[in-house]
C-alpha cells in the first residue's frame, strides 16, 4: 500500500497516525513533532518518521525524554529535534 500513495498522501497518513496513538501524551509528543517539522521533510525524513510510527509509544517517548537511548537507526538530527520537546503544545 505505501507504494501506491503519493509523497503527500504518505504525509497525510503519517499525520493521522501521529495524532491517533492511543494516549493523549503520545499524541501530543508524536503529533506535535510531526506538526512542527513535517513541512521541510523529504523522502529520507518521512521514511524515518514512518519507521518511528511502527515503534511502541512507550519506547518513542522514552527516547524523546532521554530515559532510554534511541536505537542507532533512529539516532541523528530528527531524534535530537524530538528530544528538544519544544514542540509539545498542551492545551489548557
Amino acid at each position: 500500500m505505501p507504494d501506491l500513495l503519493t509523497f503527500e498522501g504518505r504525509k497525510q497518513r503519517a499525520k493521522f497516525r501521529a495524532w491517533h496513538r492511543g494516549t493523549r501524551e503520545a499524541d501530543y509528543m508524536i503529533g506535535g513533532f510531526f506538526d512542527r517539522y513535517h513541512a521541510n521533510w523529504g523522502e529520507e525524513e518521512l521514511a524515518w518518521f514512518e519507521a518511528l510510527l511502527e515503534e511502541d509509544d512507550v519506547d518513542v517517548m522514552a527516547w524523546a525524554l532521554k530515559t532510554q537511548p534511541a536505537p542507532p537507526r533512529f539516532e541523528g538530527d530528527l531524534m535530537r529535534a524530538m528530544q528538544q520537546l519544544d514542540y509539545v503544545d498542551i492545551p489548557r
